[in-house]
């Protein structure tokens, strides 16, 4: 669950840098925010890997959110456009993240199935016999 939390602190605090990186051209002050945003948000992001989340699942959710809440909250707060198309290419990025995730998901149940197997007893070793010696005693 904590992974989680830093992924979310990472993208808060890499759109709040985004976002102060546009305002800062006008009000030079916010350039200290933008520092303190990004280094913000890689520690969370390298704390969310070290909780265990996949670096392409990471990175992947971080860049799409990123994205997506950038481009929407510039439309408000900038007043900068928003168009279908790039709504549909939102969409995309997000559909792709969704993948990347579902496969990760797969690779990690096939491995830990792997692992069972891998761990199970041999029905030879499981009855007392000696796989080595053929089963004489």
């Amino acid at each position: 669950m904590s992974r989680w939390l830093f992924l979310a602190g990472a993208i808060l605090f890499e759109v709040t840098a985004s976002l102060s990186l546009k305002g800062a051209l006008t009000h030079p002050a916010l350039y200290l925010v933008v520092a303190i945003g990004y280094v913000a948000s890689f520690t969370c992001l390298g704390a969310s890997l070290r909780a265990g989340m996949a670096l392409g699942v990471a990175y992947g959710i971080w860049g799409a959110t990123g994205v997506a809440l950038t481009a929407a909250l510039s439309t408000v707060f900038f007043g900068e456009p928003f168009t279908p198309l790039m709504g549909m290419g939102i969409a995309l990025i997000i559909g792709g993240v969704l993948l990347v995730e579902l496969g990760s998901q797969a690779a990690h149940r096939r491995g830990a199935a792997a692992a069972v197997a891998r761990a199970a007893p041999s029905p030879a070793t499981a009855a007392g016999s000696d796989p080595v010696e053929g089963g004489r005693e």
